[in-house]
């Protein structure tokens, strides 16, 4: 056996031996191939990413959030909604009335304002935002805008010495560069990733204003409002979405997007956007060449609405935008974006081909309408107001979705629709239950569930509400609500 090995050992020897004059072969020839171009040398020479990581990673934050499970008005998560239109397992069962969920996100301001994401804290009862260096500190939300999934919002307290990171431009950074995500994947805080940008303008039909950048650096549950950033360490996007089954896709909301955003999201704690009124499709090639158009790109309107801002400017069908106030309109998605940046009220410059001659229409823009049902529902004071209806007598409301009436036969769109009732609540002693249709309060009518959250909120402890509910496909009965 020994014998065996020690033939084994020379014949490797032996290897190594004929394998040494090839490598310094490979070696001398490489000497003589030229330098390589600057670009190569670069990525060759990749320096290490800690002191990056280092400057940034404190204004990196975990947000611990305690949110309503059956969200007032949310429809894929109502058992009512599920009812008619779908919904996920589980149906008819009863559910926690909290759910606990994490995130992430980064401070922007030494104020301490801090961006995110909206499915983050939406229908959040208590925000909880934890640092780096191991504070903590309780917050509030300032605005939320869930068409883009964007929020702000502001930590409580006494705030000091807060390390902060700056919003950089996100239409310079280019596919193939390296970007770094931070965030609290899996609840592992303070995760590093990194990888590079792997396309811009990604439609992922999230929603109608889908922008995204999308980047192969691991992005996980938990990463959601975390921040992408260059390698100057400026945040190039908020991180939002992944495509399952482990593939190694992510996708992040602009930095230039969010800084537009933001004003508004501070003052107003909503975005208004602007509105044309119009239907639009792409213009491709085959339907440029049919329409015998000089141009290639473009938003073809598919529809003008009555009574809208472009049906007032003279706007008709098939006419093709290529451009709004000097800008170059590739898609019709394109133009939905510019458009909703711009102010409502304000007057745009539309470049359009009509029977294929090019002309310029003027039009004052409108506001846009909530097309989705996904807007903002109430401002910071109604949000209160909601919540302590629910806190007081046990009872969760919607407005009245058109859908419900025309399918279950309701005598009228308005009232407040019971979407969740609290075991053991004043409600569920009422016999209120979810589906039912409260129509009247003390004989007066109710038109939404604004005002009835505030009915119940001013209403004096000891008194008792006289209800009127509609029941879909029964009737209408009374309910006698103990205010406790």
């Amino acid at each position: 056996m020994n014998k065996r090995l020690n033939a084994s050992r020379r014949a490797l020897t032996g290897a190594l031996i004929v394998a040494l004059p090839v490598l310094a072969n490979a070696q001398t020839a490489a000497s003589s191939v030229p330098a390589a171009p600057p670009a190569t040398r670069e990525v060759q020479a990749l320096p290490s990413l800690a002191p990056l990581v280092e400057s940034v990673k404190g204004a990196v934050v975990n947000v611990d959030v305690q949110a309503k499970a059956s969200g007032g008005y949310g429809q894929g998560e109502n058992p009512f909604f599920d009812r008619f239109f779908g919904g996920g397992e589980g149906r008819g069962q009863r559910r926690e009335p909290i759910r606990q969920g994490s995130g992430s996100g980064f401070i922007v301001d030494g104020r301490g304002l801090v961006l995110t994401n909206n499915h983050v804290v939406e229908d959040a009862v208590s925000i909880r935002v934890r640092l780096d260096d191991g504070r903590s500190f309780d917050a509030e939300i300032v605005g939320r805008d869930p068409l883009t999934d964007v929020a702000l919002i502001r930590l409580k307290g006494k705030v000091d010495n807060l390390p902060t990171v700056k919003l950089g431009d996100s239409d310079a950074v280019r596919v193939g560069d390296w970007v770094v995500a931070i965030g609290n994947p899996f609840g592992l805080a303070s995760s590093v990733s990194s990888g590079i940008l792997s396309a811009r303008a990604r439609d992922i039909h999230a929603g109608p204003y889908d922008d995204f950048l999308q980047t192969d650096a691991a992005i996980n549950p938990g990463n959601s409002g975390g921040p992408l950033f260059n390698l100057k360490g400026e945040v190039v996007g908020i991180n939002t979405a992944i495509v399952g089954g482990g593939t190694g896709i992510g996708f992040a909301v602009p930095s230039n997007l969010v800084k537009a955003l933001m004003p508004q999201l501070e003052k107003d704690g909503s975005v208004t956007r602007a509105w044309l009124g119009i239907g639009i499709q792409d213009l491709t090639q085959d339907l440029a060449k049919a329409m015998q158009l000089p141009v290639n790109e473009g938003a073809i309107v598919s529809q003008v609405n009555d009574n809208s801002p472009a049906g007032k400017a003279g706007m008709r069908a098939d006419d093709v935008i290529v451009a709004i106030d000097g800008q170059k309109v590739e898609s019709g998605g394109q133009l939905t974006r510019r458009v909703a940046l711009k102010k409502p009220g304000s007057t745009s410059t539309l470049d359009v081909f009509r029977d294929g001659k090019r002309q310029a229409l003027k039009v004052q823009l409108g506001t846009r309408p909530d097309l989705e049902g996904r807007s903002v529902r109430q401002r910071r004071g109604d949000e209160e107001t909601e919540q302590s209806s629910k806190a007081r007598v046990g009872v969760s409301l919607s407005n009245v979705d058109p859908r419900i009436v025309e399918r279950t036969g309701l005598r009228s769109s308005q009232g407040a629709l019971v979407t969740d009732v609290l075991p053991g609540s004043p409600a569920e002693k009422a016999q209120l239950e979810a589906g039912m249709v409260v129509v009247e309060v003390d004989r007066k009518p109710v038109q939404n569930a604004e005002e009835l959250a505030k009915i119940i909120r001013k209403a004096p402890a000891g008194s008792t509400l006289l209800l009127r509910v509609e029941v879909p496909g029964s009737g209408r009965y009374l309910r006698a609500l103990h205010i406790p």
